[in-house]
């Protein structure tokens, strides 16, 4: 035995067990397993979710027991390690309504722990304290412990609960969209730790065809010819916005549906992959043109997977063209990696709202008179594109944003959130309708293409499109991509300019051909890989990974990993 660890063997080895010890010990990894069962009980639905809770329970107990030898210490860190894992989901859900997945485990970075220290600072000493205490705690629980068990029978425990654990979760997967739902925390952590392992294994993070007919040739792309000088883009982000008339016995006010309408007076659908929160699945959307369902099990981590891997998009398209690119974030950079994926997504200056001076939350407005002091700051011989978003309509709505902006509101009559929902598109629709005129008249010789849409529905969104279905039923319309719990809107403006093709601007369009409208409309002409996805929305009819259950997109992602556009992936 090395010296150091014979030294240590010596310190810390246990002393001879007292009288009452073992009763105490036994008492001890009782009541630790009885607070484990509580905890299944509070937070465990279904009888196969219990299940997954007691066989990741095992599976955790055993291994620790097969490191430190001692089951009351071991029983311990288990204990802490749930209790933990649960309050972390608890957390995660009231911000971002989902629960915490293994793969949130796996993809750990240093935007993540930044994000979660900046937002909440007073983090740094509970965590600080929490080890501080936990230290010498387990220490003590390891020295007066005084059973002993076996390594091979701490092994084979573990192993056998592992075993278990991976056949229910593989015979009988959770669903995708039961993340939403605030419960069964351990149990859908410790399946889906399963899933992804799984997954990764056999089709890697993102899925894509071995080899595929056909291929691009970036090399190829010439010097952007135009017809003059392109407009300047702005591609606005219209948080949690949908026409909510869609949703039966909704009460809106006069005029309502009119801001859902194009210049040309059309009203078109918008068919995103995410219900009631993840913006940042629409935003992978629009500006690389791909779809997040090819992630997975790993969508919802799909910004930091694709940083720095997928460089592919609407922005690095517009820079060939010698476009500016912008980027006005209404949230930390650090959220889910947004810097990080924007910028190697061809956006060249992103600010976040650190670096336009936000509060927590900015009428729409604020964004809206940023972009155009920024306009009128950076314009010049070189177009411009500004991905602009809004925030005033973000979750809950369970309270009166800036009530002091809409001093003539009248409630619809609908219940408290949605009439909150309601007031807030009106603000969203005044503050907008302020901005375009402030276009026409502060820029008179300047030219813009706006593109807006609503990125997902909002939360609540689910509940009211068939009010009368159960919680159970409404996951299997989610997990199915029922279209009607993922349909927005998106709608194309103008300011002294007329779009030069609309070919492209379908009735009902999925999310990742939004970049080839634009371009299409701008009168920018399309790399190799936009035209040959253009031969897939006109072969498809505007869907794009529903078309040909994915082979359409799981071909077009291999072109791309051929032509060297998306690599480690």
């Amino acid at each position: 035995m090395p010296p150091a660890i014979a030294y240590l063997a010596s310190r810390f080895a246990p002393a001879a067990a007292a009288p009452g010890h073992k009763t105490a010990a036994l008492i001890v990894v009782s009541v630790l397993n009885i607070a484990a069962l509580a905890i299944m009980a509070a937070t465990e639905v279904a009888l196969i979710d219990k299940a997954a809770f007691l066989l990741f329970w095992g599976a955790l107990v055993f291994s620790w027991i097969a490191v430190l030898r001692r089951p009351a210490a071991a029983v311990l860190l288990a204990l802490t390690m749930i209790v933990t894992l649960v309050l972390l989901s608890q957390f995660k859900h009231d911000k971002l309504l989902m629960t915490v997945n293994f793969v949130d485990v796996m993809i750990i970075d240093a935007d993540t722990s930044a994000f979660l220290l900046t937002v909440f600072p007073h983090l740094r000493w509970p965590i600080a304290v929490g080890l501080l205490v936990a230290l010498p705690v387990l220490i003590l629980s390891w020295r007066l412990d005084p059973f002993r068990v076996r390594l091979r029978a701490a092994a084979f425990g573990s192993s056998a609960c592992a075993a278990g654990l991976t056949v229910l979760s593989l015979s009988a997967p959770a669903e995708f969209f039961d993340q939403f739902f605030p419960h069964n925390y351990v149990s859908k952590f410790a399946r889906s730790g399963v899933e992804a392992v799984a997954e990764l294994a056999t089709r890697g993070l993102m899925e894509s065809d071995a080899v595929a007919a056909g291929r691009l040739n970036p090399a190829a792309v010439g010097p952007c010819s135009t017809d003059g000088k392109p407009p300047h883009i702005i591609m606005l982000h219209d948080e949690s916005s949908f026409d909510i008339t869609a949703a039966p016995g909704i009460k809106v006010p006069p005029g309502y549906q009119r801001y859902f309408q194009s210049f040309d007076g059309k009203a078109r659908k918008f068919v995103v992959e995410g219900a009631g929160g993840p913006s940042w699945f629409t935003e992978y959307n629009v500006l690389t043109g791909l779809s997040t369902r090819s992630f997975g099990r790993f969508a919802d981590s799909v910004t930091r997977v694709a940083a720095g891997r997928v460089e592919r998009g609407l922005p690095h398209a517009l820079r060939r063209c010698g476009y500016k690119t912008f980027s006005l974030y209404p949230f930390l950079g650090a959220f889910v990696g947004a810097r990080a994926f924007q910028t190697s997504a061809g956006i060249e200056h992103f600010l976040d709202m650190t670096d336009m001076g936000a509060q927590a939350l900015e009428p729409d407005g604020f964004y809206f008179d940023y972009a155009a002091r920024l306009i009128a700051r950076e314009r010049g011989s070189k177009p411009l594109f500004l991905f602009v978003y809004t925030a005033a309509n973000h979750f809950p709505w369970n309270f009166r944003f800036r009530a002091d902006l809409t001093p003539d509101w009248r409630d619809p009559g609908n219940e408290p959130a949605i009439d909150e929902y309601v007031r807030r598109q009106t603000m969203t629709v005044r503050d907008y309708a302020a901005f375009v005129a402030r276009l026409k008249s502060e820029f008179p010789g300047e030219s813009f293409l706006i593109v807006r849409y609503g990125d997902h529905q909002p939360e609540f969104g689910y509940r009211i499109v068939e009010p009368a279905l159960d919680e159970a039923t409404i996951a299997r319309r989610l997990e199915a991509f029922d279209p009607r719990y993922f349909t927005s809107y998106y709608a194309i403006d103008t300011v002294n300019f007329r779009p030069k093709d609309l070919s492209s601007a379908l009735e009902t369009l999925d999310a990742a051909y939004l970049p080839i409208v634009i371009q299409d409309a701008a009168g920018v002409p399309l790399d190799p890989a936009f035209a040959e996805q253009k031969k897939i929305l006109k072969r498809c009819h505007g869907f794009f990974y529903q078309c040909a259950q994915g082979a359409e997109a799981k071909r077009f992602n291999r072109l791309l990993i051929d032509a060297g556009l998306i690599k480690g992936l």
